[in-house]
């Protein structure tokens, strides 16, 4: 590979709360091994580092303008990677995060007390936003099929879409914590399904780049010509290229009704203005360099899912886990080891975090006896995390 995703890189002291977190309980002679924040322990792809250092070598850091080249490399990156046509400028809008423009969507779209339509298991960042706004959320959950495939249920769907009244759903894709890359015809019936009830769409396509081998991203508004006009799609080169402590993201939204009050209510803060560096930093992202240090990224990363996938259904018994196809998280479900070993999830937690391995709870996913695991890290990070759970958790 061209680029780096073996080296071990040092967080202490950089402002990390993945590494510098406190750590209740570890044990003397394990380090931390971070796997629970949703980001990256990976260098970042160079062309943003040097994109950033050539704007900081001028002195000045006033009030500006973004460039023509924010836009067209936005513009270029979705038509190269999505096959997007007939984006313009006009439809794409700066925000803070990606929460910041799922909460400005829902202040044009929703008023206080409204129903929302989620998905279950739940993203956590969804949860603290609708409630902290005076939405009520109502779930949908996503089922096991067969295969061990997590899908939508489109009637239970239309049930609560009907039954609740609502007309707006957060739609994430792809799906985050299950790691669901949706094919098509689901976007499709799920889309259909909106348009029957007249519900406004909101879709989360932060994780959109990172997509493992064999599987596709297909833009929730590129499906039919409606679904372009009530989908208010997020995005960010955050979480692709490992920026959150950067900010920045931003919304395309083709419908002016919806675009022109997003912006004014997005506004209404006098805190939603873009960083000059944030800029600078997207611009050096999704240079042409970016495009092969992604295509590298998701390879590292399917090696890891792989890698963590085998290893627990091979070494774990009662521990289930089904393959994401897209971000690099895996969401374990901890139900039949449990039960068969008398103990809790916060149990298992515990005696991860005690020799290192800094996993996230899945509760707050509304993942009752689930971990959230990040194996966004070299793969020998990932295989004496996975030693460690082996040694001192699940077989100990």
């Amino acid at each position: 590979m061209k680029y780096d995703f073996t080296s071990i890189m040092d967080r202490h002291g950089k402002d990390s709360i993945a590494v510098d977190g406190p750590v209740e309980g570890l044990k003397e002679g394990f380090d931390v091994i971070p796997m629970r924040v949703a980001d990256m322990n990976f260098p970042a792809c160079p062309t943003i580092i040097e994109a950033m250092a050539e704007r900081i070598q001028h002195p000045a850091f006033g009030y500006f303008k973004p460039r023509d080249e924010y836009f067209d490399s936005i513009i270029r990156w979705h038509e190269k990677r999505n096959g997007v046509t007939g984006l313009t400028r006009e439809c794409i809008n700066y925000a803070n995060g990606v929460l910041g423009g799922v909460a400005s969507a829902l202040g044009v779209l929703c008023s206080q007390g409204d129903k929302v339509l989620l998905h279950s298991p739940t993203y956590v960042g969804f949860t603290g936003t609708l409630l902290n706004a005076g939405y009520k959320i109502i779930h949908s959950p996503l089922q096991l099929d067969e295969k061990g495939v997590w899908r939508m249920d489109f009637e239970d769907m239309e049930k609560k879409i009907v039954e609740e009244k609502i007309h707006t759903t957060i739609f994430c894709s792809p799906h985050n914590p299950c790691g669901r890359v949706w094919e098509k015809w689901e976007i499709e019936k799920a889309m259909e399904l909106f348009k029957k009830h007249d519900v406004f769409v909101i879709s989360d396509e932060i994780w959109s780049d990172i997509i493992l081998t064999g599987h596709k991203h297909i833009p929730t508004q590129s499906v039919s010509e409606d679904a372009k006009m009530r989908t208010v799609a997020m995005y960010a080169p955050s979480k692709t290229f490992n920026l959150a402590g950067l900010q920045g993201s931003y919304s395309i939204v083709y419908n002016t009704w919806i675009r022109d009050r997003m912006m004014k209510e997005a506004s209404l803060s006098h805190y939603n203005s873009m960083n000059v560096l944030s800029m600078h930093a997207l611009i050096g992202a999704y240079k042409d360099e970016g495009y092969q240090w992604v295509d590298e990224l998701c390879e590292t990363l399917t090696g890891n899912i792989n890698y963590g996938y085998d290893y627990i259904t091979k070494h774990f018994d009662g521990v289930e886990v089904t393959k994401p196809e897209g971000t690099y998280m895996l969401f374990i479900d901890c139900t039949k080891w449990c039960e068969k070993h008398g103990k809790t999830i916060d149990d298992v937690l515990k005696a991860g975090w005690a020799v290192g391995v800094a996993w996230q709870s899945g509760v707050a996913f509304h993942g009752p006896c689930h971990i959230r695991l990040n194996l966004a890290l070299p793969l020998s990070r990932v295989q004496e995390a996975f030693d460690r759970m082996d040694k001192y958790v699940f077989n100990a």
